[in-house]
């Protein structure tokens, strides 16, 4: 129960805290929408729509249902809404890994589907030293939410999540300051 919690916890946090704008999920195509149209107003891409439609043309008909993937919308930080004062400061060693890489699930241990939603800003921790469905700053990464454990993590040590397999072995070993703040 308290993991189902912290997961639903989270992936509220992640809809909610780190977006300047509230989406739907869905769209129903009205007379005289184009597809330039609903992106615009979405903000989101014409090839977005597309793909998360699996639409092979442009071509859209009237009450047709769009899937709009919030999740891979461009998400921004909120410059009005900082969280606070951290309650924790930790230098910690920092690696990053990827849900990407051959058999990986892509699974958090909160419940966070990481091929699904790659623009996810998540980082995995030992939960006895930043505990899980906290926000935090990593330097170097930004805000992101503790979502994820690893066998290899204990103390002062985090993964990053990067979705690219390339870009997450580009990132090496870091030394960074991690602000902690209360759920």
């Amino acid at each position: 129960m308290k993991k189902l919690m912290t997961c639903f916890v989270t992936t509220v946090f992640l809809t909610m805290g780190f977006t300047t704008h509230t989406y739907a999920s869905t769209y129903k195509v009205k007379s005289g929408d184009t597809l330039s149209a609903i992106a615009k107003k979405q903000k989101v891409t014409v090839s977005q729509i597309k793909a998360w439609n699996k639409l092979k043309s442009d071509l859209i008909n009237v009450n047709q249902v769009l899937q709009i993937n919030p999740t891979t919308k461009k998400t921004t930080t909120k410059t009005s809404a900082k969280p606070g004062t951290p309650y924790k400061v930790i230098k910690m060693k920092a690696t990053a890994y990827t849900g990407s890489c051959k058999g990986c699930s892509g699974k958090t241990a909160t419940g966070l589907d990481l091929k699904k939603n790659p623009n996810l800003k998540v980082i995995s921790v030992d939960p006895k030293v930043i505990p899980l469905g906290s926000k935090v700053y990593v330097d170097g990464y930004g805000y992101a939410i503790a979502g994820d454990t690893g066998g290899s993590l204990k103390g002062n040590k985090i993964d990053v999540f990067i979705p690219n397999q390339k870009n997450a072995l580009k990132w090496g070993v870091k030394t960074v300051t991690v602000k902690v703040y209360k759920k």
